[in-house]
């Protein structure tokens, strides 16, 4: 909890009795006279002052609250209805609920949403493991998507103990609503050994949100043939699950059938729901076989009994068909929307069995061509491996994307930081997210400074949708010009999130990454992304103006991320969760005295992008506000009177600091911080690391600056960043390193090797390895040797554990954190592709 939020205020109430109280108790007059006409008036303005001056604060108070919930007044970047199936018919439906290991969805504020469950039946006793969302612990993986062209077609493979699934999709063109897809989801033992294949049970299901209709239509045996429906948004439809084949055969399999059909319970419940309702009544029984016992759904055949369940109530239904059969097998689900031409669809055959093989090997061959096109892989003379690695690496990041929808939780920024003030979080207006996401198991949704790095893989690969993504971001803009880090939209994207992280603060910023793929945009001269930036320039400006206005610091043209943690007792260092970097060391003793050098750097990168697009826009009035701006963050002479420190030979933070701190055991609190001597003074911050090289890794430093040279110095060196990995996030000989927060806190930027940095790093240094000064032979030394060890790295990680990883050891190089992380860890394709 914030320091300002631990008192509690007064209410407007308690303002008025405070007045009240001063005019029955104020002082007599000097000498004791009673208190005559001017006296009272006296003591009028007094009360008259002292009320206006509360209820002055508190309008603004509320001024202040109600701007936070309120949305930016600037046109949209995007078109109007730009999510429909009218304006965007191709993107309408895909693939938008990374937290699922398998589903789809449209991009609508009420979808119709589609999803797999699967469970291998008597694998153990009593109820078996049921998969449906991505979880970190649950002993699935690896599972990843092999190819994903963010658009009409994917292919994922997932492992999950003797079992082996490869869930794929197609979509095909057609209509007035998005058009027709497939699936195919083959499962198949994963040893060679078919002496006991398992029974397993795949659960396919459709969930509604109140407004359309479904019509089941049943066979026997509690085989659905179909499922006709309608919505507004969808027109008619059908879904259609075909019978099981064996794998690359067209002869039914025989499967046992159950059917389940309820109203929504809410989509965080689905999983829940379905195992509560299995029961153990049910016999697989194939001709000529032993019958075999499984857990099944009970469900009812009279839909007509089901139908109006919570359906005119707005609740949606919640419609489940669970196959259950030997492995090998394949199952193919076909939606079919019938807003195509009347002879288009005659003349259709159905996309599925042969035609969907054809389609779907089409798409991978168009996919491979394309991919080579793009990044050039092969003819950069990387091995067939690791082009394996970056098509993986990109299609990791173009399944992650997700379409979400919802209000978030903010609390305003009521003008005084510190201030023991108790506000509560208001609700934001419901808005609409499409954003790639950092890690499909533990970060399912969107993280500002993440969707910057997103972009620059996605945007090489298809800039429609990075401006799409763009697009809805700056769609978040309130009407300060804030933009939340943390986007927690709709009831799946909060069932994950803890309590404490779900209410974004208003004065908190973060690292503006989002300019990085907006300074290619102005680099590649495509002139969609130039209509884009036009549209899109009065909200970039207005989040840039709020970002360098409301993180100023204590002296010109130094800054300052708001929201540092409070110097509790429990924490080495209190952490800077606003500047993406979190326990990172800065300043020991955080204070208003703090000069922050990667904020400084990020404000004048955006200064530089700013400026740019203005002029190429004509936008002069702009140009001017922001020019000198830029070219005084530009003057090296002011960064290094801000942030050089000369007794460490490096850039860096300044504020109240020493370097005597340390966790100690104190029972029976646990680790307690303790401050020794020399006490903490205003100082720069001796904390070698990734923060004092971002004036090289963001380019600013002139190719013939003298800073240049040390930083390479500490870069290369092993003592201080240089691993066999990468570069460390902090120096090995800092008594910061791999030392935890807190008790329960392990080092998360104390060490580890991170790609988004090491991605900005070797940008840096192909940049000053082609530009004409005396670092040019080093740095691109230092890139060559750089890229091979981070690319070595994460690939050897790839063929161990089959996965991306948030983060990787300097000390052995093996993946750490959440994963997959196929977020910004994407970025070692890039890297592979001499891409910056």
């Amino acid at each position: 909890m914030a320091r300002g939020e631990r008192r509690r205020r007064g209410t407007p109430a308690e303002g008025a009795r405070i007045a009240e109280r001063v005019v029955r108790g104020g002082p007599a007059r000097r000498g004791g006279a009673p208190r005559g006409a001017v006296g009272r008036a006296a003591l009028g303005v007094v009360v008259l002052s002292l009320a206006l001056g509360l209820s002055g604060f508190w309008l603004l108070a509320w001024h202040r609250a109600r701007r936070a919930v309120t949305l930016h007044s600037a046109p949209s970047a995007l078109p109007p209805d730009s999510s429909s199936p009218a304006v965007a018919p191709d993107l309408f439906w895909g693939t938008y609920r990374p937290h699922v290991y398998f589903g789809m969805k449209t991009r609508s504020p009420k979808p119709l949403l589609t999803g797999l469950m699967w469970a291998q039946q008597g694998a153990t006793a009593g109820t078996p493991k049921l998969r449906h969302t991505c979880e970190q612990g649950d002993g699935v993986g690896p599972y990843g998507w092999e190819f994903h062209d963010g658009l009409s077609f994917g292919r994922q493979h997932i492992q999950d103990g003797a079992l082996r699934l490869t869930t794929e999709f197609v979509k095909r063109p057609g209509g007035q609503h998005g058009g027709d897809w497939s699936w195919r989801v083959t499962v198949e033992p994963q040893a060679s050994d078919t002496s006991a294949l398992p029974l397993v049970s795949l659960f396919f299901y459709v969930v509604t949100d109140g407004k359309e209709v479904l019509v089941p239509e049943v066979g026997a045996k509690g085989q659905l043939k179909f499922i006709s429906g309608h919505s507004s948004e969808l027109g008619d439809f059908r879904f259609t699950l075909m019978p099981p084949t064996h794998p690359g055969d067209t002869a039914p399999k025989y499967s046992s059938y159950n059917v389940f059909w309820s109203s929504n319970p809410g989509l965080p419940l689905l999983t829940e729901m379905v195992k509560s309702r299995l029961r153990s009544w049910f016999q697989h029984r194939p001709p000529g076989a032993s019958p075999e016992r499984y857990l099944g759904l009970p469900g009812s055949l009279k839909w007509e009994d089901r139908g109006p369940s919570g359906q005119g109530q707005g609740q949606g239904q919640f419609l489940i068909q669970q196959v259950t059969l030997k492995v090998p097998f394949s199952v193919e689900l076909v939606f079919e929307s019938g807003s195509a031409r009347a002879g288009e669809r005659q003349a259709l055959a159905q996309l599925a069995g042969s035609l969907l093989t054809q389609a779907l090997e089409s798409h991978a061959e168009a996919f491979r061509e394309r991919f080579e096109k793009t990044f050039q892989l092969k003819k950069k003379g990387l091995s067939s491996e690791e082009q394996v690695l970056g098509q993986a690496a990109l299609s990791g990041l173009l399944g992650g994307i997700g379409y979400f929808y919802g209000q978030g939780l903010v609390l305003a920024d009521m003008g005084v930081e510190g201030s023991e003030q108790k506000v509560d979080p208001a609700l934001f207006p419901p808005v609409p997210l499409f954003t790639a996401v950092p890690s499909r198991s533990f970060f399912p949704r969107g993280f500002l400074w993440d969707e910057g790095f997103h972009q620059l893989v996605v945007q090489r690969w298809d800039p429609r949708l990075t401006r799409e993504a763009l697009g809805h971001w700056l769609g978040l803009l309130n009407a300060d010009g804030w933009i939340g880090r943390e986007q927690v939209l709709g009831d799946e994207a909060r069932a994950r999130v803890p309590p404490e992280f779900l209410v974004q603060r208003a004065a908190h910023a973060n690292p503006p990454t989002l300019l990085l793929p907006v300074a290619h945009m102005l680099e590649g001269g495509d002139p969609a992304d130039f209509a884009f930036l036009r549209r899109a320039f009065p909200r970039l400006h207005a989040w840039f103006s709020w970002l360098y206005k409301s993180q100023a610091g204590p002296v010109p043209l130094s800054y300052r991320w708001r929201g540092r943690d409070p110097a509790l007792p429990t924490l080495l260092n209190p952490k800077t969760l606003p500047s993406g970097l979190d326990d990172y060391p800065r300043a020991s003793h955080p204070s208003a005295s703090e000069r922050h050098l990667d904020l400084r750097c990020w404000v004048a990168l955006g200064a530089r992008v700013l400026v740019r697009l203005a002029e190429q826009l004509g936008e002069a009035e702009a140009a001017a506000e922001l020019g000198p701006l830029a070219a005084s963050l530009e003057a090296e002479e002011s960064l290094d009177e801000l942030h050089w420190a000369p007794e460490l030979g490096v850039f860096a933070d300044f504020g109240n600091h020493t370097k005597a701190v340390q966790l100690k055991p104190r029972p029976p609190q646990g680790l307690v911080r303790v401050v020794g001597r020399p006490h903490p003074r205003l100082q720069y911050v001796d904390a070698l690391g990734y923060v004092s090289l971002f004036p090289m890794l963001l380019r600013l430093l002139d190719p013939n600056s003298s800073r240049l040279g040390p930083l390479l110095d500490v870069l290369a060196d092993s003592r201080h960043l240089w691993s066999p990995f990468g570069l460390r996030s902090l120096a090995a000989s800092s008594p910061f390193y791999g030392q935890r927060n807190s008790e329960h806190d392990p080092p998360y930027w104390r060490g580890a090797v991170w790609l988004n940095v090491n991605y900005l790093a070797l940008g840096a240094l192909y940049h000053y390895g082609h530009l004409e000064g005396p670092h040019r032979a080093r740095a691109a030394k230092l890139h060559s040797e750089l890229r091979a060890n981070v690319v070595g790295n994460v690939w050897r990680q790839y063929q161990a554990t089959g996965f991306l990883w948030e983060q990787y050891s300097d000390r052995d190089g093996r993946g750490m954190g959440c994963r997959p992380f196929q977020g910004w860890t994407s970025l070692v394709l890039l890297a592979m592709a001499e891409d910056y």
